[in-house]
């Protein structure tokens, strides 16, 4: 099975020059927890999560409405192709530990793949849980 066939097409993006206020009222809104950064022709320059906002800005005593997400977005972003087998992306998440992965095609973000959506998939539930118990077993570790 491809990533193409489970991902979630409608993805909320955000600009790099935009506040991180206005990136935490879209995590709210749309009940999510991370946003892919986007440039004007849709390639991904980074993620910004509800963590970041915390701990970059929050935290760091930097006003939300000032911040640009450019200054707290997590640069390293890893993700996949539409084209790349379910498999291969829950490798990807079980190895960086991470419960997300943009999808892009060309170059451009088209999707995001969670978890939870490999999770909803019949075939896939073993693999999902797997990738989850790694990612935790990884987390205990550090």
């Amino acid at each position: 099975m491809e990533v193409k066939e489970i991902m979630s097409k409608k993805v909320i993006s955000i600009s790099p020059n935009e506040s991180a206020a206005v990136a935490a009222r879209l995590l709210c809104r749309y009940n999510i927890g991370a946003i892919p950064v986007c440039a004007t022709e849709g390639r991904v320059k980074g993620m910004v999560t509800d963590r970041d906002i915390v701990l970059r800005c929050v935290a760091a005593g930097e006003e939300p409405e000032a911040t640009k997400v450019s200054d707290i977005m997590t640069r390293r972003v890893i993700t996949v192709s539409s084209e790349d087998s379910v498999h291969t992306a829950m490798e990807k998440m079980a190895k960086e530990q991470i419960r997300r992965l943009p999808v892009e095609e060309n170059g451009r973000l088209v999707g995001m793949l969670s978890l939870g959506d490999v999770a909803k998939i019949r075939s896939c539930t073993m693999e999902a849980a797997d990738a989850l118990s790694e990612i935790s077993d990884n987390l205990k570790r550090m």
